[in-house]
Order: structure tokens, then sequence, then C-alpha cells
């Protein structure tokens, strides 16, 4: 499929107005195992159609290649070749802009000096008007060192910021909180932890991102321990929450209670440590987990989980997570009759959905089926509304079970753009909130406008 594709160039070209030109050109490009996305007619004449054709390839040798079999098309002129994804992300992707024009001086003097000092003596005698009379409500910090990236690693902070300007929009879009990236230029625990200190308050909450494990789960304690608003390591819970979601329709799906049935969890970093978890609480059975790294299976067993292999997991488990980062690490031979399988590694999984199929398992997905997006925005605003000072297992929980519910019959997930989604996960997470007594502030649903 197009999406699963690594690089995406706009052709602009002119084809001949003759049978089968528009069709070689198409043929051409699927020959080389590339996709071709959408096509936008630009103008056409009596003699010829100008096109702009969205292409599809893996890298870039071969996205050359492609071209230059677009080129030797006959009756086809290659007119223009544009990065739309460079394009978009010219000057970055999100700016902090005045909700209210300034356009008089009496409005001057009211949103700056002298009408602000009256505001900002309210706040010193009672700090919690912050949330009434400031942005300090709706803005959450997206913190990262840049160590975990996903699909590409440590590739150091600065390199990541496109990553985190996404999750901001994101979150502005989909909820209308104002995501601010916050770069960091330190791998060292406890720098991290007293910057983020540090800036608290400024923000409603703080979301962790691609932050590498081990360092991701002290960070994250740490700094819960320490503030008093929602903290949360996406990589660890948002992942886990839509996770167990897909996972949990998967097996109704396949007439399989998840309750009754052996689970195995295949790698046991920041992503499948936090899966295996939450389907424990959830279920209260043990997840068999394994991992090359001996620290992680040693912080599984503590929490709960079972040592295991790749062998005995494949051979034992009627559902198996794998989140490795390893291309094709289950063989078609490994999968059993029956077997769900969920290779969440991205961008290449550890078996493909289709061969997973082919090879008898009852069901399977990867990665691009389970969006993060379904998660943490939602979380966050209903967190932030009910002025929670932590984000909750229940919480997650309550959040699991809307995407759940909100499912389309036939899908593995609701549509992550469906607005209603994460409004209605905003409030299952305020509410539970509300009925843990730990929300500080009387929830009104967020409306936009």
């Amino acid at each position: 499929m197009a999406w699963e594709r690594k690089m995406m160039r706009t052709v602009r070209v002119r084809n001949e107005r003759r049978s089968g030109v528009l069709a070689r050109l198409l043929t051409a490009v699927a020959n080389l195992d590339a996709s071709v996305g959408s096509m936008d007619m630009i103008t056409e004449t009596a003699q010829s159609v100008v096109r702009d054709i969205t292409v599809y390839a893996d890298d870039a040798e071969h996205m050359d290649k492609v071209i230059e079999a677009m080129r030797a098309n006959e009756g086809t002129r290659v007119l223009e070749i544009r990065d739309e994804v460079l394009a978009l992300h010219q000057k970055g992707k999100i700016a902090i802009r005045s909700r209210f024009p300034i356009d008089s001086i009496a409005t001057l003097r009211r949103v700056y000096t002298p009408g602000v000092a009256e505001v900002c003596l309210k706040i010193a005698d009672d700090p919690a008007l912050a949330r009434l009379y400031t942005s300090v409500s709706h803005m959450v910090a997206i913190v990262t060192d840049g160590t975990a990236v996903l699909g590409l690693g440590d590739i150091g902070p600065l390199a990541s910021m496109p990553v985190m300007e996404g999750k901001a929009m994101l979150m502005e879009t989909l909820v209308g909180l104002s995501g601010v990236p916050v770069l960091l230029n330190t791998k060292d625990p406890d720098e991290i932890v007293q910057a983020v200190t540090t800036i608290a308050p400024t923000f409603a909450a703080i979301q962790l991102e691609d932050i590498s494990a081990p360092r991701c789960f002290e960070i994250e304690e740490r700094l819960q321990a320490r503030l008093d608003i929602p903290v949360m390591h996406d990589d660890q819970h948002g992942t886990a929450v839509v996770s167990t979601a897909a996972l949990t329709v998967a097996a109704n799906r396949a007439h399989v209670d998840i309750g009754k049935v052996t689970v195995g969890q295949i790698g046991l970093g920041a992503a499948g440590n936090a899966i295996g978890k939450m389907i424990m609480r959830l279920t209260g059975n043990q997840v068999l987990g394994t991992d090359l790294n001996e620290d992680a299976m040693a912080r599984f067993e503590r929490e709960g989980g079972r040592r295991s292999t790749l062998k005995e997991i494949m051979s034992e488990c009627e559902v198996v997570i794998a989140t490795t980062g390893a291309p094709r690490l289950i063989k078609p031979e490994m999968i059993r009759k029956g077997q769900i399988i969920f290779a969440l590694s991205n961008p290449n999984a550890e078996i493909d959905p289709d061969l997973a199929l082919a090879s008898g398992a009852a069901f399977a997905a990867d990665g691009k089926s389970v969006n993060n997006v379904l998660g943490f925005p939602g979380i966050f605003r209903g967190a932030v509304d009910s002025n929670a000072p932590r984000i909750t297992h229940e919480m997650l929980i309550a959040a699991m079970e809307v995407l759940v519910r909100m499912t389309p019959a036939g899908e593995l997930m609701p549509n992550p753009l469906d607005k209603k989604v994460h409004h209605e996960v905003a409030r299952a997470v305020a509410e539970t909130a509300i009925k843990q007594g730990i929300a500080r502030a009387e929830y009104v649903p967020y409306t936009e406008g």
C-alpha cells in the first residue's frame, strides 16, 4: 500500500492525448514495485493532459528508477518533481499565535501594561487562578531527548523536532490542547528530570516522547513523584492503550476471550513492557515475555511477567504481540493455526500480516493498523480538564474501553481523525478521575471554539 513506502514525490507530467499513454505510465511505475497515490488533473487541451501524480518508493535509489521509467514512457514528459513532505515542513508546522487581535491602544493596555498587572497580582495571591487566567490550562510539554524516534532510533533532539511538531499538531487539531515541543540536549536522567521539573509551572501536563529504555522508566517515575500534574510517557502507556484496544477488538472478532488464553509479549522495551503490564492488570493472568536484554527481562519479571523465549511463546501462546524492531523475526513456520498475531514494529513488522494469515493465524495486524494518535490526545485532554495530578491505570483502561466501543464493525480501530472518538476518550478519562477522587476541577467537556 502507498502509505507503507518511505519516500513520496509529486511528479507533474504532460501526457499526449493518445490511447494507452496513462495506462503505460502507471504500469511502468507498478512494474518497479512502486505505488501511485493521488492523481490530480491540472489542465487539459485537445493535445495533452497535465497531471500531478503522487508516487511512493522505498528509498532515493528506488525513486530515481521510478522517475527514470516515467521519463522513458512514450508520450509522457516529466515537467516537475516536488517533495511535498519537505515543502510542508518549511519553517516548521506549528506556531504560537495571539488569540485576540491587538488592534487598538485600549486592547494593548488590557492585554499588556497596565492591565496585566492586576491579573498577575491575583495569581500571586492565589496560584490556582493561573488555570483560569493563563494558557497554562491548555499547555502540554512534549519532551524528548531524541534517543528513540520511531523507526529511526537515536537521532538526537534537534532531528526529532519534526516528530514533536507533528504530535503538537495532532493535540491541537483533535482536542484543542497546545502542545509545546521541548528538546533536551542531554541523555542524563538527572538532568532531564531537573529540566522538566524546572519548566513544569508553564504546563498543565508533561508528555514524554521518544526517550529510550530503560532510562524512560526511571525518568517517568521520578517526574510523576516530583510533579503534581500528569506525566505520561506516550511510547509506553499511549501505545499500551491503543494496542490493548486493538487486541480486544481482534479477540472479540476471533471469538477469543483474552482472559482465558495465554498471551506472549516479544520485545520488552518501553512499548512491550507497558503492553504486557496492561494486559496482566486487565486479565489478572501472567504474560509470557522475552527480550534480548537481560535487564528488560528482569524488570518484566519484577512487574509480574513470566520469563520466556521466542520459541516458547510461539509454541504456547494463543495471542502473540511483538514490538522488537526486528523485521521478519517471526517465521511463517512458527505460526500455529488459530493464533492472533500483532507484529507492531514500524516501519517493518516482525511478520507481514498477510503471510501470518496464510500460515494459519486467525487474525494478524501490524503497527500501521495500530496508531498511537488514538490515545494520547484524548487521555491528556481528560486529565487536564479534570485537573488530575496524575494519569492512573484506571484512566488508561477507560480510554481503552472507549476505543473498543467506538470501533466500527469490520475495522480494527476507529478512524484516528474522528474527533468524536477523542472527545469521548477525554470524557471517559476525566470521569474516571472524578470517580477516583483525584480530580481537582469540575469537569467541563472541551468544545471547539
